[in-house]
């Protein structure tokens, strides 16, 4: 087996919890409250500048000039098409920051959590890290990519998710955690598959935030 297949197989609690998480099943149910979602646009959307950050130490331990371009590319779609989108959402929902959502123990988890792997990890760490968390948004909202949405920007999000251009970065980054993980020990492999399983169960922390409010 790949080392992409042993972590979707021995880690496949934690990934199926998340992608059927209660937020993902509301959201794509159409039935998901106001409030929840509005919570979600307000961490998601910080999270993208935390993303933006991991992407950095990304492109610095990376040690392929391919690798690189691809991470600059990835870092452009953040910056604009990700930011751009939270940037119009706020403003339409009038939503304003909240240091309070963000001190969240869920959500501070997630962030300094995914952050510390970038900044401590080597590129196969990140790589890992990258790979659980847009596998994971790429399955589920494939999974409900024609669920039946009043809100456009529901519709939206999923779309993004859906589209080829992250379908292919996420098998981009599985791909790349193959090739890293076909040159590594079994104790280092099997590290890698540990650390799948963790940033699922922070996502699933996260989303928890988002989905019922406060801890």
């Amino acid at each position: 087996m790949s080392l992409s297949d042993r972590m979707l197989a021995e880690q496949a609690a934690a990934f199926d919890a998340m992608v059927a998480h209660p937020f993902v099943r509301d959201l794509a149910a159409d039935r998901l409250p106001e409030a929840a979602f509005d919570r979600y646009l307000l961490i998601e959307g910080a999270f993208v500048e935390t993303a933006i950050a991991i992407f950095g130490y990304a492109v610095a331990k990376a040690g392929d000039l391919d690798d690189r371009r691809k991470l600059i590319a990835s870092l452009d779609g953040l910056a604009h098409g990700q930011m751009d989108y939270f940037r119009d959402a706020h403003a339409r929902r009038g939503l304003s920051p909240d240091p309070g959502l963000q001190s969240d123990p869920r959500v501070a988890a997630f962030r300094d959590g995914m952050l510390g792997i970038a900044r401590d990890g080597d590129f196969a760490d990140i790589a890992t890290a990258m790979f659980a968390a847009e596998w994971m948004y790429w399955t589920w909202c494939d999974a409900h990519r024609d669920a039946t949405l009043r809100d456009p920007m529901r519709r939206d999000w999923i779309a993004l998710h859906a589209a080829p251009a992250f379908r292919d970065q996420a098998r981009w980054l599985r791909d790349r955690v193959d090739r890293l993980g076909a040159d590594l020990s079994a104790d280092r492999q099997q590290a890698l598959i540990a650390l799948f399983g963790h940033v699922q169960r922070l996502e699933i922390g996260f989303h928890d935030a988002a989905w019922s409010g406060a801890a």
